[in-house]
């Protein structure tokens, strides 16, 4: 009984200490085996203004001019690219979020809103443009890999679409400028699917281009890797373990995809002289690349 009265009178005095430091205004020692949760870290939201236009610009030797059209409503093919480019500035200067539900598109201006369709389903979603391209294969737009999940062509090397510029509620653009996805649109009708198929442009036949209108066939077997031609000097833009995300970059930003031992790399070239290579340069830095090195073409 002694021993239990010491132990409350211990405790009384405890909770006298801790009553009168909150008195005192200052807030009671955190116990020992506390720990301290780190801050939670919520995604920035980017402004959708100012819009930028742009002025032209020149890659591979093609110059593209922005320009600000409402009324924009076109039909082509949209591949997509990914975690290879994660991290890396848009053309708008934002950060490119793999799952984020953006696009790039050549010419409408940065951001904008625009409605794609898949014309082989009908199934339309609200993207938001932050970034240039495509420049190779002659592609309409080039989805996020989020995006390109939500439409349902992920697995697709080309899928015809169309594309739409819109003006969405704010509710709308600010799911999208926080990294989430807007309600999907009302499904285009057969009706509606079946004219816009016919406008479709003649498809790049690639291994990765889809017949247009009718049921996509198997795969076709890769191609070869190209052949390496030694001499010169190239712009090197990265190197991939995974030939996938070496020709998705490539395909993107108008460079070529060359196997180089255990890796695939993306370059630019090759050019004849140093000065030339500077092309590459300023390719590779217009697809979201600054300062990309000018190496022997030779080396490895």
């Amino acid at each position: 009984m002694r021993s239990s009265n010491r132990i409350g009178g211990q405790c009384l005095a405890a909770g006298a200490l801790l009553l009168l430091a909150a008195c005192a205004g200052e807030p009671p020692a955190a116990p020992p085996n506390t720990l301290a949760r780190p801050p939670v870290q919520r995604t920035p939201l980017v402004a959708d203004e100012p819009v930028i236009v742009g002025a032209s610009y020149t890659i591979g030797g093609v110059t593209y001019t922005p320009e600000d059209e409402p009324q924009y409503d076109a039909v082509g093919y949209a591949g997509w690219y990914g975690e290879e480019v994660e991290g890396n500035k848009t053309a708008n200067g934002e950060a490119f979020m793999p799952m984020a539900i953006t696009a790039a598109h050549k010419t409408l201006p940065l951001p904008s809103c625009v409605e794609v369709t898949a014309l082989d389903t009908g199934k339309t979603i609200l993207v938001r443009l932050n970034d240039r391209g495509p420049f190779a294969n002659d592609r309409l737009i080039d989805l996020s890999r989020g995006a390109a999940e939500q439409l349902g062509i992920l697995g697709e090397g080309a899928a015809p679409v169309r594309v739409r510029r819109v003006n969405p509620p704010e509710q709308d653009r600010a799911l999208l400028r926080a990294h989430q996805r807007a309600a999907e649109r009302l499904e285009t009708p057969a009706s509606l699917l079946t004219p816009l198929r016919a406008k479709l442009p003649a498809p790049i036949l690639t291994a990765s281009a889809p017949e247009a209108a009718t049921p996509r066939p198997a795969p076709s077997p890769r191609p070869s890797p190209p052949t390496t031609i030694r001499g010169g000097y190239v712009v090197q833009v990265g190197a991939f373990a995974s030939r996938d995300r070496a020709e998705a970059l490539a395909k993107r930003i108008g460079a070529t995809a060359v196997e180089s031992g255990n890796l695939w790399r993306v370059r630019f070239g090759p050019y004849s002289t140093r000065t030339a290579a500077q092309a590459g340069v300023r390719a590779a830095a217009a697809g979201g690349f600054e300062n990309a090195p000018i190496i022997a073409n030779d080396a490895r």
